[in-house]
């Protein structure tokens, strides 16, 4: 993960004068970053991508309004939940089908799908428990655990992100870190996402 730094402020400061080659300087540090971020928390490519562009679109828009002293990590990152958060949402309101599914709702199997060798269906169904516990997860838990967990974020860093302090930071992992082992022992995730 890119740190905050001299070149991003340089960057931002460009880009405010007009300079195209900032926004994709800024582009081709951080869009892998936040592409991976987005597909941790929506766990689809296309989306994930289609949000950490829009992300720099974001950037483009405000780029007249941000300070120079912009922490622009944090502001990119923060602007990202929000459009993760948003799209999770929308999800939630407006579900799909899957072409997979059949009319009673489970997935019908490819006919000439392979079967896994035991060790790797052991670790697939753990990993795809896992993810759907953290799918599960309250937002802004969700959002602290991805950041400190996957990013490798301070929690100073996340604390600017999420607009909490550092403490509650803590706070938010500890309870992240308490429902997912709930939710794994118990086997299930969680009733719905919030």
């Amino acid at each position: 993960m890119p740190a905050d730094s001299a070149a991003d402020r340089a960057d931002l400061l460009a880009l405010q004068q007009g300079d195209t080659a900032a926004l994709e300087r800024l582009v081709a540090r951080w869009e892998q970053p936040l592409t991976a971020f987005a597909w941790r928390y929506l766990r689809n490519a296309t989306d994930a991508r289609e949000l950490a562009l829009e992300t720099f679109v974001r950037l483009h828009e405000k780029r007249a309004t941000l300070r120079p002293d912009t922490n622009l990590s944090a502001w990119l990152f923060t602007t990202l939940t929000n459009l993760c958060h948003n799209r999770h949402r929308w999800w939630r309101r407006h579900p799909s089908t899957s072409l997979d599914a059949s009319a009673g709702g489970e997935l019908i199997p490819f006919a000439d799908a392979a079967p896994a060798p035991d060790a790797n269906l052991e670790q697939s169904e753990a990993l795809a428990a896992l993810d759907a516990a953290i799918a599960g997860l309250p937002h802004d838990l969700r959002t602290t655990l991805l950041l400190h967990h996957f990013e490798r974020l301070s929690y100073r860093e996340i604390a600017g992100i999420v607009g909490c302090s550092e403490r509650g930071v803590e706070t938010r992992l500890y309870r992240a870190r308490q429902a997912l082992r709930a939710a794994l022992r118990a086997g299930e995730p969680f009733a719905s996402a919030r």
